[in-house]
């Protein structure tokens, strides 16, 4: 089967599992693993959307905010 099939499929039965994150860490640790997951799969379309997603998901701060 292709390759991006799988990943499309297991990223559908994370969804259906009822997952609900505890913290934008862990939303962002689990889309660095997809990424890494689909880098090593060869899947260049796929790293590039999750790189994206990653980009959103980094805990953002203002200039002079506490951390």
């Amino acid at each position: 089967m292709d390759l991006s099939f799988h990943l499309g499929k297991a990223l559908a039965d994370g969804r259906a599992g009822g997952w609900k994150p505890e913290s934008r860490e862990e939303v962002l640790l689990r889309l660095l693993r997809k990424r890494a997951a689909a880098h090593r799969a060869g899947l260049s379309d796929q790293e590039a959307a999750l790189r994206d997603q990653i980009a959103w998901a980094l805990p953002i701060q203002t200039p002079g905010e506490d951390a």
